[in-house]
């Protein structure tokens, strides 16, 4: 296992700023990460599969007189499972946290979490999408969306799609990212462990 800390800052939000330690193994990893903003913050834990296929995410997250947590997890036999507390009113109503339909998920292999650029390596690896044999047609994929900092879980219909192979001259590539659920597209500039660098206008390695 390759130990990596990695940091980035809000682009979106320039007091955001985020950080991950990650054991990266040959076709999984697991990580511990925070996302500390102006009026709450996130810590996570991360474990993958082989093939980098989610198999457990928790997520908390704390502001001011309120928390929310919530234990994410993918079953062998593909099916999703969540626990969840809260606790507390947070300034705006934030909804009911957990899945909000667990057959919508039904095909997802990964959860997504918001403003967490490391789960969007999940796919980038396990698609190839920084080599020289990447598929030439994008990929449409499922992925169980946790949002934050509501901690929602909704299925998500996301595309992904090989724009330039790794480069260990410049030491980075770049896989283009769109999620039609969101109505967004990015062109993410990653390193060699399928790690984003630069996600335009969220975030950027500190």
């Amino acid at each position: 296992m390759t130990r990596r800390h990695v940091s980035w800052v809000g682009e979106d939000d320039p007091d955001r700023v985020d950080t991950a330690v990650l054991s990266l193994g040959a076709d999984r990893f697991e990580c511990l990460g925070t996302s500390r903003g102006p009026t709450y913050v996130t810590a996570w834990s991360l474990t993958t599969g082989p093939h980098w296929v989610t198999r457990r995410l928790e997520v908390t997250v704390r502001g001011q007189g309120w928390s929310r947590d919530l234990q994410l997890e993918r079953a062998g036999s593909g099916e999703w499972g969540a626990e969840v507390s809260h606790s507390g009113a947070a300034p705006v109503d934030l909804g009911t946290p957990g899945i909000e339909a667990p057959s919508s998920l039904a095909g997802a292999l990964d959860c997504d979490l918001a403003l967490c650029p490391v789960t969007n390596s999940m796919p980038i690896l396990r698609l190839g999408l920084l080599g020289a044999r990447a598929p030439v047609t994008p990929t449409s994929l499922t992925m169980a969306w946790v949002e934050v900092p509501s901690l929602r879980v909704v299925r998500s219909e996301q595309v992904y799609a090989a724009s330039s192979p790794y480069d260990p001259t410049v030491g980075r590539g770049v896989v283009t990212y769109t999620s039609a659920t969101r109505d967004v597209t990015a062109d993410l500039t990653v390193d060699a462990d399928g790690l984003v660098i630069d996600y335009p206008h969220l975030a950027r390695r500190g």
